[in-house]
């Protein structure tokens, strides 16, 4: 496989994608972005490097289909050259669609997969100039109204409201996908997986992650792995701590950190050692310390960026699993970065800060540049 990076435009990548013959006999005849027909051999030697990437691509995910493969190639070949319709079968209008309309209900029904190796090509396809950066997210599918279906659950929606609540009953969907940073709306899902009512979404976002970090070359870049800010920053890393991998988790501004404790502190009247140091409170510039590493970017789209870290805090838990034991609370160390922008794209309202952990595996160290853009 090409390490290259695949950004075609959505336009040049629905033209060359209309050039693949569904015939066996022509299976080594493709439309070159120009439009001429040609066989392998020398027009593959010029293609670009993007579109012989896709080459690649293109065959390898046509070998990962068992039964129905060309039904299933062209579907995905029509949904990527579609816009929004409103059922499977507008597909047909397509100029990628050259089969029966009915195929594609009997390539959904009696079709099959290879999903692990799916799974492994997606994995290898770098979206980020090489370092690998993922993105997880919990989706819920909105069932307020079929009270008769299975297993729904109660979730959180941005925008949709049950009783003056941001709480919908719908099915849950976990997406892990790669992102890349060219400005565009192109994502490489890699796996997705509903959340059961009585799963936690960040357990099964570990094993999601555990996967994801399997398939991937050991002797790669570390990937990054990005989380909103509704998941667990203590529960994700103790979960991944044995994994070869980097976690970014977003916090609320108003959240309280502390670094390690002095080590030659003692309580006044005796007792057991601190085991808290100094308390960093997000929303108090007063309470921040000279931080650990700091950066600063020129940017064309945000202006000036500023980066700063501080290494070695951790948050103090007040619920976990286990409470009312004798064991202490488990102290997980971090690194609390802040990001601060002068403007935001598109936007008249003055930026806001951002607060995320990061935590990686033992001897890295943060790479501020990334981080800021992941």
């Amino acid at each position: 496989m090409s390490g290259a990076s695949v950004r075609p435009s959505r336009q040049a990548l629905a033209q060359f994608l209309i050039g693949r013959q569904a015939a066996a006999g022509d299976s080594d005849r493709y439309t070159t972005p120009g439009g001429v027909v040609s066989g392998g051999g020398g027009t593959r030697a010029r293609m670009d490097t993007d579109f012989a990437a896709l080459h690649d691509f293109r065959d390898d995910f046509h070998a990962c289909l068992d039964r129905r493969a060309d039904a299933l190639f062209a579907l995905a070949e029509a949904l990527l050259a579609a816009g929004s319709v409103p059922s499977p079968v507008h597909l047909s209008g397509e100029p990628t669609h050259r089969r029966g309309w009915g195929s594609r209900y009997a390539a959904l029904v009696h079709g099959r997969l290879d999903e692990t190796g799916l799974r492994a090509l997606l994995a290898g396809q770098p979206l980020a100039d090489g370092q690998p950066v993922d993105a997880v997210d919990c989706r819920v599918w909105s069932r307020c109204d079929a009270a008769a279906s299975r297993e729904r659950g109660f979730s959180s929606h941005p925008s949709r409201h049950s009783a003056g609540q941001p709480i919908v009953a719908g099915w849950s969907y976990q997406w892990l996908a790669r992102v890349g940073f060219a400005r565009e709306r192109w994502t490489a899902p890699m796996e997705v997986r509903r959340v059961h009512p009585h799963e936690h979404a960040n357990a099964v976002a570990v094993e999601q992650v555990a996967r994801l970090v399997r398939r991937l070359p050991p002797a790669g870049p570390v990937p990054l792995v990005v989380f909103a800010a509704g998941d667990d920053a203590v529960a994700l890393p103790r979960g991944l701590a044995d994994q070869r991998t980097a976690i970014l988790v977003r916090l609320r501004s108003g959240r309280c950190c502390y670094g390690a404790p002095v080590p030659a502190a003692k309580r006044p009247q005796g007792g057991r050692p601190f085991r808290h140091g100094h308390k960093l409170v997000c929303a108090d510039p007063a309470t921040w310390p000279m931080p650990s590493a700091e950066r600063l970017v020129e940017d064309g789209q945000y202006g000036t960026v500023r980066i700063r870290a501080w290494a070695g805090f951790h948050p103090k838990l007040q619920g976990r699993t286990g409470h009312g034991t004798k064991g202490p609370s488990p102290i997980m160390p971090m690194t609390l970065v802040l990001v601060e922008v002068r403007r935001l794209p598109g936007r008249p309202y003055p930026p806001q800060v951002r607060w995320p952990w990061w935590h990686g595996p033992p001897g890295a160290t943060p790479d501020l540049d990334l981080l800021w853009r992941a």
